[in-house]
């Protein structure tokens, strides 16, 4: 689940003129973050390569152009202002996409994670263990004022990437944002442990084929229900919050997003129209 959402990242967060050049590559980024949590070697290996293959082979040529046709349709609606609708179809669509990837890449790691050995569950165990003091590091430290106003930081950085800079109004926005929303960061904490939990038991167990797919397209099924509402009325603000942005931008940002959401779009194009190449 993990080398898929960070393929997602890649795929969402690198500036668009880097695109094509990081899913280029995500084959070699996917191997470096597999082989950091699956110590695997020989024939093993081989397989870990073949299946990243297949996986991203898959990717081109059935999520990539869903994910343009998403993107034609995010910039129709983004051009004539947002409605509620809007930005519940857009949750709604990236959910759907995400449970899509996440199911392909979990019954492509099942058959592996199957054979791992005590040593090798014991090391994806360490691995789990450095990621858990590395959010504590990201996520946890200083007081709720300071994390909250971390927090407001880090979202108007990525409301910056896609419509430019802030208008002193908009940053307020986002500060109100973070002062109404409540903190997840400890209810986030506690799930990340509980899904790493269930992965072990399943490698464990070696059911991984049977149980990994459900795992990992149903990741809200063993929430605790206080993570549930909390994060529900997170969404509500992020909702509330980025519907009073639109109304806010300028003609220049506006313009700016438009174009951004274009040319992803034809670059996700064109990656699916090499793949489509490829498998011929």
């Amino acid at each position: 689940m993990k080398l898929i959402l960070a393929l997602a990242a890649v795929l969402l967060l690198e500036g668009c003129s880097g695109l094509r050049f990081a899913y280029d590559n995500a084959d070699t980024y996917l191997r470096w973050r597999a082989s950091s949590y699956i110590d695997v070697s020989g024939e093993a290996a081989d397989e870990l390569d073949e299946r990243i293959n297949d996986l991203l082979a898959w990717h081109r040529t059935q999520a990539l152009p869903k994910y343009a046709g998403l993107l034609d349709e995010a910039q129709r609606r983004f051009g004539r202002g947002l409605s509620r609708s809007d930005v519940d179809w857009g949750y709604d669509s990236v959910r759907a996409q995400a449970r899509e990837a996440l199911g392909a890449a979990a019954e492509r790691a099942a058959p592996i994670i199957d054979r791992l050995t005590p040593a090798q569950i014991a090391h994806l165990e360490g691995r789990f263990a450095e990621d858990n003091r590395k959010f504590a590091r990201e996520y946890l430290r200083g007081s709720e004022s300071e994390r909250r106003e971390k927090r407001a930081k880090r979202m108007a950085e990525r409301l910056e990437d896609w419509i430019g800079r802030l208008t002193p109004a908009q940053l307020e926005r986002v500060r109100q944002y973070s002062e109404r929303a409540p903190l997840l960061d400890d209810l986030r904490d506690r799930d990340r442990k509980r899904l790493q939990r269930e992965f072990l038991a399943v490698a464990r167990a070696r059911e991984a084929s049977k149980r990994l797919p459900q795992l990992a397209t149903r990741w809200e099924a063993g929430r605790e229900p206080a993570f549930a509402e909390a994060n529900g009325a997170w969404w509500s603000e992020v909702f509330a919050m980025s519907l009073d942005i639109d109304r806010s931008l300028t003609p220049e940002q506006r313009a700016r997003v438009m174009g951004q959401l274009r040319r992803y779009a034809q670059d996700l194009r064109a990656l699916a129209a090499r793949g489509q190449e490829k498998g011929k």
